[in-house]
C-alpha cells in the first residue's frame, strides 16, 4: 500500500485523532469522521491526560508501561502545553501503608519525605510526611490537546467531518480505521464499558505543578492541575456501564480527596461534573485488529493518552506493511 492511500478514520476521540494524524504523517489522504458535533464528544474529553507509564504499572500489565514509554515525547512533539514535571503519589496519614504497596508494584521513582514534598509542591508543605516522586512522567490537558491534533490533521491535508451520525460510506476509501469505542460493539463483541468520573474545580487558593495521586484502599483519586486555577479530580476504575450522572457518594469521595490534599479546596468552585464510559476488553489491554479492509483500534481502558501513539503506529504498520 502506497503512502497516498485514501483512509477513512471513524471516531475523533484520542484514538481516532492520534491515528488520523499518524496516518497523515505517513502520507495518507485521511478523512476523519466524528458522530458528535465537536471534537472530544466522548470519554476522551473527560480524561485526566496523565502520561504516567511508571505509575500505571501499579495496576496494569507490564506491556502498558513498555508500549507507552515514548508517549510523553510523542505528545510534546505534536501538541502545545505538555508538562513534564513528573507525578507525585501521596496518601492520607491513615493510609500511608498504601504508599509502600504502591512502591512495591512500580519503579523509576524516588521515595521522598516532608522536606522534598514541600520543595516540589510548596502549597503542600507540612501536610504529608512521605510520598513517591516519578520524575520521568508528565501530563496534558485533553481539552487543548484534542483540538490541537485536529488542527494538525487539517494542516497535513486531512479532512474533518462532524455530525456524522451514520458515518460516511466506505466506498472510495482504501482502508477504514474504526476508533469508535463502544459503538463498535457489534463487530467487537467482547468490549465492555468502564465508567470514569470527574469533577472540574476552580481554586485560586491552591497551586500544584504536577498530578497528585491520592492513594486509598478502595478508590485511588488523582488531582491534575490545569491552567487558570483549574483542577481535574477524577477516578477511572469504576466497574459499571452506567453512563448516567454522578452519584452523591462518588461526588463526595472526589471532593473529599481534594480537601484532604489541601483544605483550600473547601472554597473551590465546582465548574463541571462529568462521567464517561471507556471501552475495554476483558483483560483491559487494547488491541489493533483487522477484518478485511477495516482496522479496529479499541479497548484502551484508562490508558488512551498513554497508549494511543503506540497503537496508531501499529495500525499504520498494518496498512502500509
Amino acid at each position: 500500500m502506497s503512502g497516498g492511500a485514501a483512509i477513512l478514520v471513524r471516531g475523533a476521540g484520542v484514538a481516532g485523532l492520534v491515528t488520523a494524524v499518524t496516518l497523515a504523517e505517513r502520507g495518507a489522504k485521511v478523512t476523519l469522521a466524528e458522530a458528535g458535533s465537536r471534537i472530544g464528544s466522548g470519554a476522551s474529553w473527560m480524561a485526566g491526560g496523565m502520561l504516567a507509564p511508571w505509575c500505571e504499572a501499579a495496576d496494569a500489565p507490564r506491556e502498558v508501561t513498555e508500549h507507552s514509554l515514548g508517549s510523553l515525547s510523542w505528545w510534546r512533539s505534536h501538541v502545545p502545553d505538555v508538562e513534564s514535571n513528573g507525578s507525585l503519589v501521596l496518601a492520607p496519614a491513615r493510609d500511608t501503608a498504601e504508599i509502600t504497596r504502591f512502591g512495591r508494584r512500580t519503579s523509576h521513582f524516588e521515595e521522598i519525605g516532608a522536606e522534598e514534598i514541600a520543595r516540589l509542591e510548596p502549597d503542600l508543605a507540612g501536610r504529608f510526611s512521605r510520598g513517591l516522586f516519578f520524575s520521568e512522567e508528565g501530563h496534558l490537558d485533553p481539552r487543548k490537546a484534542l483540538p490541537a491534533l485536529a488542527d494538525r490533521l487539517v494542516r497535513l491535508g486531512g479532512r474533518l467531518l462532524l455530525d456524522q451520525a451514520d458515518m460516511p460510506a466506505s466506498a472510495g476509501f482504501d482502508y477504514i480505521v474504526d476508533c469508535t469505542g463502544l459503538r463498535a460493539r457489534e463487530a467487537l463483541g467482547t468490549l465492555r464499558g468502564v465508567r470514569g468520573e470527574m469533577i472540574l474545580l476552580r481554586c485560586r487558593d491552591v497551586s500544584l505543578h504536577r498530578p497528585v495521586r491520592m492513594l486509598h484502599p478502595r478508590i485511588p483519586v488523582y488531582i491534575v492541575p490545569r491552567s487558570d486555577h483549574l483542577f481535574m479530580v477524577g477516578a477511572t476504575m469504576v466497574e459499571s456501564e452506567n453512563a448516567g450522572p454522578m452519584t452523591l457518594r462518588s461526588m463526595s469521595e472526589l471532593m473529599n480527596a481534594a480537601w484532604v490534599l489541601h483544605p483550600g479546596f473547601a472554597e473551590a468552585e465546582i465548574v463541571e461534573m462529568g462521567t464517561g464510559l471507556r471501552p475495554s476488553y476483558p483483560d483491559n489491554m487494547p488491541l489493533v485488529t483487522q477484518e478485511g479492509r477495516t482496522v479496529f483500534v479499541n479497548g484502551m481502558f484508562r490508558h488512551g493518552y498513554l497508549l494511543s501513539p503506540w497503537l496508531a503506529a501499529r495500525a499504520a504498520d498494518l496498512i502500509f506493511g
